[in-house]
Protein backbone atom coordinates (compact mmCIF):
# COMPACT_ATOMS: atom_id res chain seq x y z
CA UNK A 1 0.00 0.00 0.00
CA UNK A 2 1.25 3.49 -1.12
CA UNK A 3 -0.08 6.60 -0.86
CA UNK A 4 0.65 8.97 -4.46
CA UNK A 5 0.48 12.40 -4.09
CA UNK A 6 -0.28 14.63 -7.26
CA UNK A 7 0.96 18.33 -7.92
CA UNK A 8 -2.09 20.43 -6.66
CA UNK A 9 -2.28 18.43 -3.57
CA UNK A 10 1.14 19.20 -2.61
CA UNK A 11 1.18 22.48 -3.51
CA UNK A 12 -1.69 23.11 -1.10
CA UNK A 13 -0.12 21.32 2.00
CA UNK A 14 2.83 23.43 1.78
CA UNK A 15 0.45 26.52 1.29
CA UNK A 16 -1.66 25.66 3.95
CA UNK A 17 0.69 24.35 6.62
CA UNK A 18 -0.84 20.96 6.62
CA UNK A 19 1.08 17.95 8.09
CA UNK A 20 1.37 14.84 6.31
CA UNK A 21 2.92 12.44 8.83
CA UNK A 22 0.08 9.67 8.58
CA UNK A 23 0.86 9.07 5.07
CA UNK A 24 1.90 5.81 4.71
CA UNK A 25 4.75 5.51 2.06
CA UNK A 26 4.35 8.69 0.67
CA UNK A 27 4.87 8.51 -3.41
CA UNK A 28 4.99 10.32 -6.24
CA UNK A 29 5.04 10.18 -9.76
CA UNK A 30 8.61 11.13 -11.46
CA UNK A 31 6.86 14.06 -13.93
CA UNK A 32 5.07 15.66 -10.96
CA UNK A 33 8.98 16.57 -9.96
CA UNK A 34 8.85 18.00 -13.26
CA UNK A 35 5.34 20.05 -13.19
CA UNK A 36 7.05 21.12 -9.40
CA UNK A 37 10.48 22.51 -10.82
CA UNK A 38 8.84 25.99 -11.25
CA UNK A 39 9.97 29.55 -9.76
CA UNK A 40 7.46 29.74 -7.04
CA UNK A 41 8.08 29.32 -3.34
CA UNK A 42 5.51 26.52 -2.92
CA UNK A 43 6.85 24.74 -5.69
CA UNK A 44 10.34 24.89 -3.68
CA UNK A 45 9.35 24.01 -0.74
CA UNK A 46 7.12 20.75 -1.99
CA UNK A 47 10.50 19.57 -3.42
CA UNK A 48 12.35 20.54 -0.42
CA UNK A 49 9.25 18.08 1.56
CA UNK A 50 9.60 15.38 -1.13
CA UNK A 51 13.19 15.32 -0.52
CA UNK A 52 13.29 15.50 3.60
CA UNK A 53 10.56 12.93 3.57
CA UNK A 54 12.07 10.31 1.55
CA UNK A 55 8.93 10.23 -1.05
CA UNK A 56 9.56 7.22 -3.50
CA UNK A 57 9.57 8.86 -7.02
CA UNK A 58 7.30 5.96 -9.28
CA UNK A 59 9.09 5.95 -12.47
CA UNK A 60 6.89 6.48 -15.73
CA UNK A 61 6.84 6.51 -19.22
CA UNK A 62 6.73 10.51 -19.42
CA UNK A 63 4.65 10.69 -22.68
CA UNK A 64 1.52 10.82 -20.37
CA UNK A 65 -0.27 13.43 -18.35
CA UNK A 66 0.51 13.30 -14.62
CA UNK A 67 -3.48 12.02 -13.72
CA UNK A 68 -3.32 9.23 -16.74
CA UNK A 69 0.04 8.20 -14.94
CA UNK A 70 -1.49 8.33 -11.54
CA UNK A 71 -4.75 6.20 -12.57
CA UNK A 72 -2.22 3.57 -14.46
CA UNK A 73 0.37 2.81 -11.18
CA UNK A 74 -2.79 3.20 -8.83
CA UNK A 75 -3.75 -0.12 -7.49
CA UNK A 76 -7.05 -0.89 -4.86
CA UNK A 77 -5.42 -1.06 -1.96
CA UNK A 78 -3.49 2.28 -2.48
CA UNK A 79 -4.58 6.13 -1.36
CA UNK A 80 -4.35 8.81 -4.03
CA UNK A 81 -4.08 12.70 -2.32
CA UNK A 82 -5.27 14.94 -5.18
CA UNK A 83 -7.78 17.71 -5.52
CA UNK A 84 -8.58 17.42 -8.81
CA UNK A 85 -12.04 16.31 -9.03
CA UNK A 86 -11.89 14.86 -12.75
CA UNK A 87 -8.90 12.24 -11.19
CA UNK A 88 -11.74 11.82 -8.03
CA UNK A 89 -14.04 10.73 -10.23
CA UNK A 90 -12.05 8.32 -11.92
CA UNK A 91 -10.32 6.99 -8.89
CA UNK A 92 -13.54 6.16 -7.28
CA UNK A 93 -15.11 4.51 -9.91
CA UNK A 94 -11.85 2.20 -10.50
CA UNK A 95 -12.62 2.06 -6.56
CA UNK A 96 -9.16 3.40 -5.02
CA UNK A 97 -9.08 5.39 -1.91
CA UNK A 98 -8.89 9.37 -2.48
CA UNK A 99 -7.59 12.05 -0.07
CA UNK A 100 -7.91 15.92 -0.28
CA UNK A 101 -7.35 18.88 1.50
CA UNK A 102 -10.77 19.76 3.35
CA UNK A 103 -10.91 23.53 4.78
CA UNK A 104 -7.21 24.43 4.60
CA UNK A 105 -6.66 22.80 7.34
CA UNK A 106 -6.90 18.97 7.29
CA UNK A 107 -6.81 16.09 4.94
CA UNK A 108 -9.87 13.70 4.88
CA UNK A 109 -11.20 10.58 2.97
Amino acid sequence: MKTILDTDFLINVIKYKIDIAELVNPSIIDKTIDELNKPTSNARAALKLIELKKFKIIKTKKDKIVDDLILEKATKGDIIATQDKKLKRRLKEKQIKVITVRQKKYISF
